[in-house]
């Protein structure tokens, strides 16, 4: 191995060494956890976690050719599976022998040997020994350019920061627009002084000609007021034209200010995808060489720039993409010369810019493609259909099915795959980054799984929808398109709603229904049509009906952090230059929650309002942040919600509106959580209220503390999801 070669291969094992600190890591805090839970219904939830850590973990140890952490990798999949499939529970014993192994590859990876060069291959020492010239690397040239040294950790935050200012660039778009109407409303005052003006300039004239002395005073008065008047409202208009034309140059030169800012910013952490291509090449080479197979590896556009925390997040799935293209998509040499194909196959990596926004990555292969039989075998086994029911799907959604965890078509299972494990990671990580994942495949000639992601995580074109009198954000990108439907158009299959479009019928759905709102009839336009979206794709597509249309834009997002990590059908929240906080919806689990949702009301000539009205809740919170994400969540639930920024501003309006309940932070200026529950129980009118505490103390003392001035409920942020909030709001309003 030449020194180039060496060099190479220690830094692909010094990124190793990073990537397998974190599974590890998860393991090890996994197997601490499953000892805490011996016998509990979420310890299947951690065996999940864990197994799907040393899964990937093995993957990568193979990528780089650590065989003895392989086996050790392969050897606690096979525990873990045991734990999944029920067939062995997690013993003191069994949890011991896991950390010693998670010790052992945790040493391993701190020692200097963990990065030693690998022996020779006889055909690369033959084909050096031929005079074939092996790659190597050569450095960058060196300039006369100054440089400083800056952790990668600076740059996020700077990044952050710049993405923060697209909330003001929001809001002088805000101001602008409404300084234009209200601009625009001073042309109807000049229409309706038009038309009176000749009213009143006969009133005045004769009130001159007689000095007023046979008129009565208050009809002079009169006379004088509108001559004010129109004076007054004219100088009014100049001003706010000048303003206006003042908050539009302020919009322009913000928006330039806050785009160039935002796009210089992103180029710091924008990497080419040819930082993965040695290690995706190397993998390819090393198990065809295992497998005893042969593909001629092509990496096309890997100029394209992406950001590194999406590139990150993207080398799993990449990895788990090119082990299935060659574990069960191509076939060995002898089987394609039967099938008159060339005897090496060849696996395709592309990358194409979508738009400014998007980029596609899709791996293709010419192997033998995906036998749906299989597929449908593997999904009727695993229990996601009735055998009865296949025949009505389609060929789009039977291949879907293999993104669903646990559906394999292998008939056994390697070291390298057949778990049915891999698909359905690489479908959870590309959604996660805000992404979706599609498979085309054909018998015999072979797969195509493309992904779409965003080129950044921070911000993206949003569709603005109104459903519920409440305000949600759909991704651009993931909206096939926007139409409008009569009562007339809806169609009624086997039980369900739905539309006719393009020759095909869509399932119909309530946007309301789906989110599980409070049911509001619909209002039709003059026409009598109501908006819908699709989302989706294929035999997958759904029209969603909505209350309204509003807007496209740019968004920020803000991702959700704990309690409210994960909640169902939202991804995050963004803020409107109003101030107002929308939900982000995660178009995923709305096609995935449109199965199951319930017959929404159609469409009525007026808005029926639901029969019992919504409980008020009263959200107590010093951070904006916190508090507009939590007033976004309950809202979507059902609730009424009104905000404090402390325990003065929550006494207050308690003591001025009615609630039916109270969730409060502890730690907050002015009047803490403790103090305002204290002088709530207190107040003869307040006394019987309920009192949640949403905080992050979470010592014994401040638990006793919290019930003992009169919470009916003490909830710690580190454990709490947003089920078991909303939970305990249920049960306490």
């Amino acid at each position: 191995m030449s020194g180039a070669e060496e060099e190479f291969l220690r830094s692909l094992r010094a990124t190793f060494k990073v990537e397998a600190a974190e599974h590890l890591q998860a393991i090890g805090s996994g197997l601490l956890e499953l000892e805490k839970t011996a016998g509990t219904a979420s310890q299947q939830q951690i065996v999940e976690t864990v197994f799907r850590a040393a899964h990937s973990l093995k993957g990568a140890a193979r990528a780089v050719n650590l065989t003895e952490i392989e086996s050790l990798c392969q050897g606690l999949e096979e525990l873990f599976a045991a734990w999944k499939r029920r067939e062995s529970l997690p013993t003191p014993a069994t949890l011991d022998a896991a950390h010693r192994v998670i010790d052992n590859m945790a040493q391993a990876m701190a020692a200097p040997a963990a990065v030693q060069p690998i022996e020779r291959h006889a055909e690369e020492r033959g084909a050096e020994e031929r005079g074939i010239a092996a790659p190597h690397l050569t450095a960058a040239p060196t300039g006369e350019t100054e440089t400083v040294r800056i952790t990668v950790s600076s740059l996020d935050a700077r990044l952050l920061e710049a993405e923060e200012m697209l909330a003001a660039k929001l809001a002088a778009d805000q101001r602008a627009g409404e300084l234009a109407t209200l601009a625009g409303r001073f042309e109807q005052w000049r229409k309706e002084w038009a038309r009176v003006q000749p009213r009143t300039r006969g009133l005045r004239q004769p009130l001159r000609q007689r000095r007023v002395a046979d008129a009565a005073p208050e009809m002079a008065g009169i006379a004088e007021f509108l001559d004010w008047n129109h004076g007054y409202v004219r100088a009014l208009e100049g001003n706010v034209t000048a303003l206006r034309r003042s908050a539009e140059q302020d919009r322009l030169l913000i928006g330039k200010l806050v785009d160039d800012l935002l796009e210089n910013s992103k180029k710091l952490l924008m990497l080419p995808l040819a930082s993965l291509g040695g290690l995706l090449s190397k993998m390819v080479r090393d198990l065809c060489r295992d497998q005893g197979k042969e593909a001629e590896f092509t990496f096309r556009g890997e100029e394209v720039t992406i950001d590194k925390r999406i590139l990150e997040q993207l080398k799993d799935p990449l990895i788990h993409l090119l082990r299935n293209c060659i574990d069960h998509g191509i076939e060995t040499p002898e089987l394609r010369r039967r099938a008159g194909k060339p005897p090496r196959a060849a696996i395709t990596l592309a990358v194409s810019p979508v738009n400014s926004t998007q980029v596609e990555i899709s791996i293709a292969d010419d192997g033998a493609g995906i036998d749906l039989e299989k597929v449908k075998a593997a999904a009727v086994k695993r229990g996601l259909a009735a055998p009865g029911t296949m025949h009505t799907l389609g060929e789009s959604a039977i291949l879907a099915l293999v993104f669903e965890p646990e559906v394999s078509t292998s008939p056994m299972i390697t070291r390298v795959s057949g778990r049915g494990l891999g698909l359905a990671i690489v479908r959870e990580k590309v959604e996660k980054l805000g992404g979706h994942a599609a498979i085309e495949s054909r018998r015999g000639f072979g797969t195509t799984i493309r992904m779409t992601l965003p080129l950044t995580l921070a911000t993206f074109r949003g569709v603005l929808i109104e459903t519920a009198q409440r305000l949600f954000v759909l991704p651009t990108a993931q909206v096939e398109r926007v139409m409008r439907f009569t009562a007339e158009e809806v169609r009624t299959i086997e039980g369900r709603s739905s539309l006719e479009l393009n020759g095909r019928s869509v399932a119909l759905v309530y946007m309301s229904a789906v989110l599980q709102l409070p049911s509001i009839a619909r209002r039709p336009d003059s026409a009598g049509a109501a908006p819908a979206l699709i989302l989706g794709s294929g035999e997958q597509r759904v029209a969603f009906a909505v209350d309204a249309v509003l807007d496209e834009r740019e968004v920020l997002v803000k991702r959700l952090t704990k309690p409210l990590s994960r909640v169902r059908n939202i991804a995050g929240a963004t803020v409107l230059g109003s101030g107002e906080v929308a939900p982000i919806l995660n178009v995923t689990d709305l096609l995935r929650s449109a199965r199951t949702a319930a017959a929404a009301p159609r469409m009525a000539t007026a808005v029926t309002p639901s029969a019992a009205p919504a409980k008020r809740i009263l959200v107590v919170e010093d951070s904006i942040t916190s508090r507009m994400l939590l007033k976004g969540i309950l809202e979507s639930a059902g609730y009424e919600v009104k905000t404090a920024v402390d325990g003065i501003d929550a006494f207050t309006t308690l003591r001025a509106e009615r609630f039916d309940l109270v969730v409060s932070d502890v730690e907050m200026p002015r009047m803490n959580g403790f103090d305002l529950t204290v002088r709530i129980r207190a107040e003869r009118t307040l006394a019987q209220l309920p009192v949640v505490l949403v905080t992050a103390l979470e010592s014994r003392e401040d638990r006793e503390r919290g019930i003992d001035v009169g919470a009916n409920a003490y909830l710690v942020k580190s454990s709490l999801d947003q089920s078991n909030l909303l939970e305990v709001l249920r049960r306490l309003a």
